[in-house]
């Protein structure tokens, strides 16, 4: 039996699994919609596929290596990978064109097997072809997953098996006619129907005419009775019965071969799209450093957002830190100075390395998390029943039912709706429950008060978004305690011409 075992190590990838709770803010808050379309470019299955993929995280080291590796592969050898994925596409085409559909739900055994014949025949050549790349680029592929796909192929698709299968394909053609063999039960009706190989097959047409004959007697039909060419077709069907039960079971087998492999390599194909746009942008990516759930790690290099440079299409700043053995990341800074774009690159690199991809930036190494959650500003909503500061409450108890422990939440802007001493309160007395829980939380603030009361614990790394002395932003998040401003005066001069004092 074929297993490909290209996304986990032991079993096939469930395109059906239910995603993680409370995903659809993740996908909002994070951009994730734009590296879902730039790796998918126009491909609903692909971003069906890729989706699924990035959504359900890998919480476990080994099966993340794993996919790494192969992906590693994949960027070594695209034209390689790209072909094998145009196999099952070839298959499934072939299949479509042909209305082929197997099913024993209200099917005669004829057409059942007739349906899988053919199916086994459109697929000869193509398992042919994937043994011609399983031997031709075994030497050269590296991850433990290929490798052992590409064995499977050879051993289980040898040229034996092949040759089997095409001589079968001939034979269930029945050229001559399909030959049974019954016993006569009860009442002399016929019962215990099998079909029997013909006696002359594979013999030439001497061996034939000097081979000894056993007594035929035979009945022919009128052409015109129908009835009894309908006793003869029900005849036939009782002795094809387990004949097509197998070829079925050998057809149905070779399709779900098919559409696990067309399912898995589907990822690997979105990968690649979008390497080859983030490299074509000259902006850098890497295969991240790993460490378990339970410690605390966060370093990077040139880290940046990959929603963002997709959706410019141009090379976007990025940002360095080092906060390993930090448990909570306070971003505070002038308005407009990139910290939720940072924010967001911090949620998407984890959700990609998560799935055993590679990272937009230059160097990473971050713990795994048990979960990403969110926390995002919302704009405000004319329908909405509650007050903004009481569905942002709603939303964080939300959260907080899901948690578990070494999980990631992200706050942009929490509780922001309310009045500084208010909000810094609330989100000082949640913030500080949660890290009592091994939650691990980057956060963006404004609240003075808040970031104040954090000051000078172990745990905590202190970001700042930079800003020069003229008021330009750099759109650099640098290590720097709070500050009392926002610097709004800058944004009142940009747009009104208006000298001001900052405040």
């Amino acid at each position: 039996m074929i297993k490909v075992f290209l996304l986990h190590p032991d079993q096939d990838f469930d395109l059906s699994s239910p995603l993680p709770p409370l995903i659809d803010d993740v996908i909002r808050d994070i951009g994730l919609p734009i590296l879902f379309e730039a790796m998918a470019q126009g491909d609903e299955f692909v971003l069906q596929v890729v989706r699924q993929v990035v959504l359900s995280s890998l919480t476990e080291i080994t099966p993340i290596l794993y996919r790494q590796d192969i992906l590693k592969d994949c960027i070594q050898h695209p034209d390689v990978v790209r072909q094998l994925y145009q196999i099952p596409l070839a298959f499934l085409e072939r299949k479509r064109k042909r209305w082929l559909w197997i099913s024993s739900f209200r099917a005669s055994p004829s057409s059942l097997l007739s349906g899988a014949r053919e199916l086994l025949e459109i697929s000869l050549d193509l398992l042919r072809r994937l043994r011609q790349i399983a031997d031709q680029h075994i030497p050269t592929f590296t991850s433990l997953g290929f490798r052992r796909f590409f064995t499977m192929i050879q051993h289980e698709l040898d040229d034996e098996y092949l040759a089997q299968v095409e001589q079968h394909i001939q034979q269930l053609r029945f050229p001559r006619g399909v030959l049974l063999r019954a016993q006569l039960g009860k009442g002399n009706e016929g019962n215990d129907y099998v079909l029997c190989h013909q006696n002359n097959v594979g013999r030439n047409w001497l061996q034939r005419l000097f081979t000894a004959h056993t007594p035929v007697y035979s009945y022919t039909l009128h052409p015109r009775d129908d009835a009894g060419f309908q006793v003869l077709g029900e005849l036939r069907d009782q002795g094809l019965a387990r004949t097509a039960s197998v070829v079925a079971q050998a057809a149905a087998h070779i399709e779900h071969f098919f559409e696990v492999l067309q399912r898995e390599l589907a990822f690997y194909i979105g990968c690649l799209n979008l390497y080859r746009q983030l490299t074509q942008l000259d902006q850098p990516v890497t295969f991240p450093q790993l460490a378990p759930a339970d410690e605390r790690y966060c370093s990077c290099i040139g880290l940046y957002d990959v929603a963002l440079a997709l959706t410019m299409k141009t090379s976007v700043i990025g940002n360095d830190i080092a906060a390993d053995g930090k448990s909570l990341l306070i971003v505070t800074g002038p308005n407009r100075g990139g910290k939720t774009v940072f924010l967001r690159s911090l949620g998407q690199a984890q959700m990609m390395m998560q799935c055993g991809m590679f990272v937009p930036a230059a160097a990473f190494r971050a713990n795994l998390v048990s979960a990403l959650f969110t926390h995002f500003r919302r704009e405000e909503d004319k329908t909405m029943v509650k007050g903004k500061f009481e569905e942002e409450l709603a939303r964080m108890s939300t959260i907080v039912d899901h948690l578990t422990p070494n999980a990631m939440l992200l706050l942009n802007e929490a509780f922001a709706a309310t009045n500084e001493r208010e909000g810094s309160e609330i989100a000082g007395q949640i913030v500080r429950a949660l890290l009592d829980k091994k939650i691990k939380i980057y956060c963006v603030t404004h609240l003075f008060e808040f970031t104040r009361s954090f000051i000078g614990k172990d745990n905590v790394l202190f970001l700042r978004a930079e800003r020069l002395p003229d008021g330009r932003r750099t759109f650099k998040i640098k290590e720097g305690i709070p500050l009392e401003t926002s610097y709004g005066a800058d944004l009142y001069r940009k747009i009104f011409g208006v000298e001001t004092t900052d405040g």
